[in-house]
Formats: C-alpha cells, structure tokens, sequence
C-alpha cells in the first residue's frame, strides 16, 4: 500500500491561538489592551480601527497598523507558518492579522501609497478570501 502525496495541495491553513487581548477589548480602551498585550495583532488592530474612527490623521491609523502586521507576521511564523497559505477568516483568533492586514492596506492607500496597498490587499486576498470580502470588498 502506497501513501498519496498531493502536490497541488499547497500548505494547510494556519490556525493561530487564542489571543488574550480579545477578553481585554471588551472592558477597556484599545490603547490599554496594547499596553498589556504588545504583541497582539488584535489589540492593534482595534487600537487602528478605533484611530480611525475617531478622525486620527492616516499616517497615524498606518502606523497603528504596520506594527500590528509585524507582530502578526511574527505570531505566524511561530505557529508553522511558511510565508503563504490560506489563514481562514472563520477561525476567529486569525482575524487580528487579518484585520491588520486590510487595515495597513486603506491607510497605505490614504497616504497614496500605491504599490503598498496593491501588495497587501493581494496578499488578504490571498490569505482569505472570506476576510477580503468582509474587509476591503
């Protein structure tokens, strides 16, 4: 009996943990929850959304942003991930990266700059087309 490798295949999802922050988001300010949880995407993510909402300059909701995608990328890399492959929206802990990532890819193009939000919103695309709809569509 042989074993079947499928090629095609491509990686499998990446499913990130649990994240902390979330808890956190629900009793206190974003800025509070990135202080207590620096490494979280979530907490980032949320500390851009809420920038943005209250009228913050584009370049601060971008940087808010890049630091979130950063430690989002470094939280990946430490559950298995290999620089691709699908991080499906449906599984909530993913959706701090994701978040960041579309968050990172409006402000680059508030800012103009154009190339940056062409590359990240291809690259949520990529990821999850499920967040790509729910974020940038």
């Amino acid at each position: 009996m042989s074993s079947h490798v499928d090629l095609m295949a491509g990686p499998p999802p990446t499913l990130l943990p649990e994240d902390p922050a979330t808890d956190a988001l629900a009793t206190q300010p974003p800025g509070a929850v990135v202080r207590a949880f620096p490494s979280s995407p979530t907490a980032w993510a949320a500390l851009a959304d809420a920038a943005r909402a209250e009228g913050a300059d584009d370049v601060t909701v971008y940087a808010y942003s890049r630091v979130g995608y950063h430690r989002s990328l470094d939280l990946l890399r430490r559950n298995g991930w290999k620089g691709h492959g699908p991080v499906p929206w449906e599984h909530e802990p993913n959706r701090g990266f994701l978040r960041c990532l579309a968050s990172l890819a409006l402000a680059a193009r508030a800012i103009g700059e154009t190339e940056e939000w062409e590359r990240c919103a291809a690259f949520l695309r990529d990821s999850s087309p499920a967040a790509y709809d729910a974020l940038l569509a």
